[in-house]
């Protein structure tokens, strides 16, 4: 069907599902070309949670799932795109979200005048703007939102944050963007096929590997100038899919691991096969990292992408320049004995790591929350550290701090 379009959510435990479904059909300029297919994975429990009223409606797929035996999103998100049937477009959201009127013409619009200006395959992605469901619609955010890096997390994945479109009333098109979300992804239909879900994925990695799977596939990714709708990021008071789950833990370790293997980061060699889940064969990794400002072996960044510049980022031929041009991601572990810590009344230690004459170059102390959890370490007290740095520290420092407002135990290590 012309303009049709394949609508994947991955939905689990939500009351904000049936919501999400009513506004979206009812602010769609077509409705009757909607596939919606769910990924339902529900208790018995939640008597909010009841899809009987479109069971009968053919646009539906709706994929029951009991909520005990779901392996996690990544899975899910794989399940619905089982069910894709050649659809025109594809529009990927999670069961929080509110609608624009027509989005489905302006997304649709927007892809094919990205398509006329000779993108072959555009793909529209973003951290969309919030709502808030108990403020609605007064809680909506009214400033289209573009995707700027943050930072490589301790075990690999690269972790975004949401940050406002510059001068976005002026636009008159989408703008390129560097990463993909997972809650708003709208594509040709082919996306199903050519850069499906990895399965053996659980939650953190999915979206920076999607990203560079699209992009290799031969995907140009944008963000919308424009709000075609809006996402609920806190999911308040609901039970996630790790609350339910007691081994969510081994299934994050292994998705960590997976990711670290598809970069070839800390060492690790791709020994296995990814399959369909690999990178595509139309672009190398290599033409992503140039093109984001990002080295997945080095953990390293540019500054031009700190900045939050649009991509592609400036071209450097010179291999040693190029290489030059990121700055590094500096991460340690500092290690204390229990024995240390002569103290239990700590409300904060500083967190230092600096040149030899003293001068800082990261700080971030340690919140109590954060102290209690670094001592309930049988074996030491671990205290991660990662950040970007030009020049590497030479020493860590520790420094204690009691409630009574006494400075206590310092410590220095040399690196």
């Amino acid at each position: 069907m012309k303009n049709s379009i394949f609508v994947q959510i991955a939905a689990y435990r939500d009351n904000q599902l049936v919501p999400t479904l009513k506004d979206m059909i009812n602010n769609a300029k077509n409705p009757e070309n909607l596939k919606i297919c769910i990924a339902w994975q529900h208790s018995k429990d939640d008597l909010w949670d009841n899809l009987d009223e479109f069971k009968d409606d053919k646009r539906f797929n709706i994929i029951d799932v009991d909520y005990k035996d779901s392996l996690g999103v990544c899975w899910a998100r794989n399940l619905v795109q089982t069910k894709y049937d050649n659809e025109e477009y594809t529009l990927q959201i999670d069961s929080h979200h509110r609608f624009v009127k027509d989005w489905d013409a302006e997304c649709i619009e927007m892809l094919e005048m990205l398509r006329k200006k000779g993108h072959k395959k555009p793909l529209l992605t973003s951290y969309v703007p919030s709502f808030d469901p108990d403020n609605d619609p007064n809680g909506r955010t009214k400033v289209p939102w573009q995707m700027n890096f943050d930072r490589f997390i301790p075990e690999g994945a690269v972790f975004f944050l949401p940050g406002s479109i510059p001068d976005w009333e002026k636009l008159k098109e989408p703008v390129p963007a560097r990463f993909y979300s997972a809650h708003f992804c709208f594509a040709p239909g082919s996306f199903c096929k050519e850069v499906s879900h990895d399965p053996n994925y659980y939650f953190h990695g999915e979206e920076i590997s999607i990203a560079a799977r699209a992009y290799t596939c031969g995907y140009d990714l944008f963000h919308p100038h424009k709000i075609v709708c809006w996402h609920e990021y806190t999911r308040k008071g609901r039970t996630k899919q790790w609350d339910d789950d007691k081994k969510w833990h081994e299934k994050n370790t292994k998705c960590h691991l997976r990711n670290r293997k598809l970069f070839e980061m800390d060492g690790e060699k791709k020994d296995i096969d990814f399959g369909i889940y690999d990178f595509g064969k139309e672009r190398t990794l290599e033409d992503y990292e140039r093109y984001a400002g990002i080295n997945f072996k080095l953990r390293a960044v540019q500054k031009y992408t700190l900045d939050n510049l649009y991509p592609p980022n400036p071209k450097i031929d010179d291999d040693k320049e190029y290489l030059e041009s990121f700055l590094k991601i500096f991460k340690h572990c500092i290690d204390l004995q229990h024995s240390q810590l002569k103290h239990k009344n700590y409300d904060f230690w500083v967190v230092s790591f600096e040149l030899e004459d003293g001068t800082v170059i990261n700080r971030k102390d340690a919140q109590e929350s954060e102290v209690k959890s670094i001592m309930s370490d049988p074996s030491y007290c671990k205290i991660w550290r990662e950040f970007l740095c030009e020049k590497k520290p030479e020493k860590w420092v520790v420094w204690t701090h009691t409630k009574d407002g006494e400075w206590r135990e310092r410590y220095e290590g040399k690196l």
